[in-house]
């Protein structure tokens, strides 16, 4: 094939991918008005108009995207330099300087459900230590800082529309406490039928599972239209610390804020250490001299195992941000917010049949290169104590941590980090896990746990070294009260006697 022939099939390619986004984004374009047609309150149909707007830019970008294909170029990805991330130990110092509290305000990301853990309602009510959820937690750990250091800290939750209504009714229970709490919500949006590119829903009131939450990067959009961003504004706060509501490490820490604060900066991220578990998670990269943050997701086939390298890539992000509040209004006023856009593939039942829908969602981390002054900040692991599952919750319930003021804490009898704990599918949902480990054993000494198959632990259990027990299927494994167990393997089925 010569050249010209090469070139003008190519160039009909291009047209004809054109062709398509129009076609597919005017189409959308006509269904969405006609969702907005739907409202009935006037008010209503203007505040979701504009929620469709915004989703509607995201659904252009997205086919644009589409069309040119991927836009990360792997050979001008860097890991960062020294000045793009920040070593903990080299802003210490400040725990004294407690005047610029004054400037804070903190939020959680509350979005989601206790879905994968078997529970109903927002995750943050799930108890995960003392009789305390995770919005027990937070709220005292902000009711506690203001109280030792006479100061006014807000608490802000952003909610989903899966989240908002049971938000609300556990929060009275707060009153009277010395914590001021907002809420807002993010965005509802509309799934979109993977064949035809056009929205689940047909009406504004049909089902819930139509819509969908679209991820916390839209955060910035939501705060803003929500008025809470002006009313902390105008309240002389500067600073936002942003963090996922189950990550119980997330605690406000002075040094990051003065660190911020003297530097200017307008964004930072908390990283720390990539270990063998971490290697999906995202991670700072140096892009042409910026910072940006590159997702699994964004990362060509043929480079994920050198994403996933502890060597080349030595952070991930722990989604603990912070960012200047007025910055937070510029770059959405004037429109700056161009953040890659994650495609979520789900499945589910409309009318009775399943159906491929899609789900575009962006990540509040990846609006760092928006961003004066953004860096990094390499932080220590303690900051990162996500609870995503019941291995993670059977470790923050253990003798592992203590708890003060609403912090966890390890334990100062612990030798080193955390140990990995992989328990199985019998214990995927709170309540089995709940029944089979009523009491949480004695792991300050331990190293390793596998655990899988129909196995209860008894009262008073020590576990220590390497404890792998791994129950047949059918069978039933009991380990009675008191038991020790140091650097062992135990399959089959059986109860071990009382000792």
């Amino acid at each position: 094939m010569s050249e010209q022939r090469k070139h003008l099939k190519s160039q009909s390619a291009v047209a004809f991918d054109h062709s398509a986004t129009n076609v597919a984004a005017s189409h959308m374009r006509n269904a969405l008005n006609r969702l907005a047609d739907s409202v009935e309150d006037t008010e209503e149909r203007k505040k979701f108009a504009n929620e469709m707007d915004t989703f509607f830019a995201l659904f252009r970008r997205y086919l644009t995207d589409k069309a040119k294909g991927s836009t990360i170029d792997w050979e001008r990805i860097n890991p960062p330099n020294p000045k793009q991330v920040v070593s903990y130990k080299d802003i210490q110092g400040n725990e004294q300087k407690t005047d610029n509290l004054s400037k804070l305000a903190v939020l959680k990301l509350n979005g989601g459900l206790g879905t994968s853990m078997g529970c109903v309602g927002p995750k943050s009510v799930i108890e995960v230590r003392d009789g305390k959820s995770f919005l027990d937690l937070s709220v005292r750990q902000i009711e506690h800082l203001n109280r030792q250091h006479n100061t006014d800290v807000p608490f802000i939750l952003m909610n989903s529309f899966n989240t908002d209504e049971d938000t609300q009714t556990i929060i009275k229970k707060y009153q009277g406490h010395n914590v001021n709490i907002k809420t807002f919500n993010q965005s509802r949006f509309p799934r979109v039928y993977k064949d035809s590119l056009l929205p689940v829903p047909k009406d504004f009131n049909d089902s819930i599972d139509s819509w969908y939450p679209p991820g916390h990067g839209d955060l910035f959009e939501s705060i803003a239209n929500s008025g809470v961003l002006d009313e902390l504004i105008e309240q002389g706060k500067e600073v936002l610390f942003i963090s996922n509501v189950d990550n119980l490490g997330a605690v406000v820490d002075v040094n990051i804020l003065e660190h911020m604060l003297e530097s200017n900066s307008e964004y930072i991220m908390e990283l720390t250490d990539k270990t063998r578990a971490d290697v999906k998670g995202g991670t700072i990269i140096d892009y042409d001299g910026s910072v940006r943050l590159l997702e699994i997701a964004q990362v060509p086939k043929e480079h994920t195992e050198e994403f996933k390298s502890i060597k080349k890539f030595k952070y991930f992000n722990t989604n603990n941000l912070w960012i200047n509040l007025k910055a937070i209004k510029r770059v959405v006023e004037n429109d700056e917010l161009a953040m890659e856009i994650i495609p979520n593939h789900k499945s589910i039942k409309v009318k009775g049949n399943t159906v491929e829908v899609l789900q575009l969602e962006t990540a509040v981390g990846a609006a760092i290169r928006h961003f004066h002054g953004a860096h990094g900040v390499n932080v220590p692991r303690r900051r990162f104590l996500p609870v995503k599952t019941c291995s993670d919750l059977f470790l923050v319930k253990s003798d592992l941590y203590h708890l003060t003021s609403g912090r966890l804490e390890m334990s100062s009898s612990r030798y080193g980090g955390a140990p990995l704990v992989k328990l199985g599918g019998h214990y995927k949902k709170v309540s089995d896990f709940q029944k089979r480990i009523p009491y949480i054993p004695y792991i300050v000494e331990l190293d390793h746990l596998t655990i899988t198959g129909n196995v209860t632990l008894g009262k008073n259990v020590t576990l220590k070294g390497t404890v792998i027990i791994v129950c047949e299927e059918g069978k039933k494994i009991d380990i009675p009260n008191g038991s020790e167990l140091e650097n062992v393997v135990i399959t089959g089925s059986l109860s071990i006697l009382e000792h």
